[in-house]
């Protein structure tokens, strides 16, 4: 991964629940967080989350930082949602979560989601008129939800970052980065 801004005084909230993908939750937080920046993660519930390689091979956990219920995201600079077709399912169901990625929409602060993800913004209505992409098999759903699928390493529309899956995280993470110091 190449060199990130300074990140200092940045916080950063992933959201996530269960079978995410690893890479797509780990990387940004590690990174962002080497370069200064206080990442939290959030979930439905407490306790760990199960990561994946891929859709079925379970790998680590990732101790929680916090419910959705307590985050407030007017208190964090960006928020990052990792993918895994599971987790995407599962969050893209959560009353909270959409609540979440609306009101950072809304905030002009960058939202960032990766491969499965966009599922949550099309689930919260927010796709209609935007640029974005995701993991290849979506593309279906953002444009019946009314956004402009294209197949590009990351996508920046406003404060809406998108990416297609682990092999695009440096260009995602370089994307919030930039993003954050903007």
């Amino acid at each position: 991964m190449s060199d990130l801004p300074d990140l200092n005084g940045k916080r950063v909230a992933i959201i996530a629940t269960d079978f995410f993908e690893e890479s797509e939750l780990t990387t940004p937080r590690d990174e962002l967080a080497k370069a200064g920046a206080d990442v939290r993660v959030y979930a439905p519930h407490t306790g760990t989350l199960q990561a994946m390689s891929g859709d079925t091979d379970k790998t680590i956990t990732v101790d929680v930082d916090g419910t959705l219920d307590e985050l407030d995201p007017s208190s964090f600079d960006a928020v990052v949602v990792p993918g895994g077709t599971v987790n995407a399912d599962h969050l893209r169901t959560e009353e909270r979560a959409q609540q979440i990625v609306k009101d950072v929409l809304a905030s002009g602060r960058p939202l960032a989601a990766i491969c499965h993800a966009p599922w949550l913004l099309v689930s919260a209505g927010l796709v209609e008129g935007k640029r974005l992409t995701s993991f290849p098999s979506l593309s279906v759903d953002v444009r019946n939800a009314g956004g402009e699928w294209v197949d590009e390493t990351v996508v920046v529309d406003g404060n809406l970052i998108t990416s297609r899956n682990p092999d695009d995280l440096p260009a995602f993470v370089g994307a919030i980065a930039d993003a954050l110091t903007a």
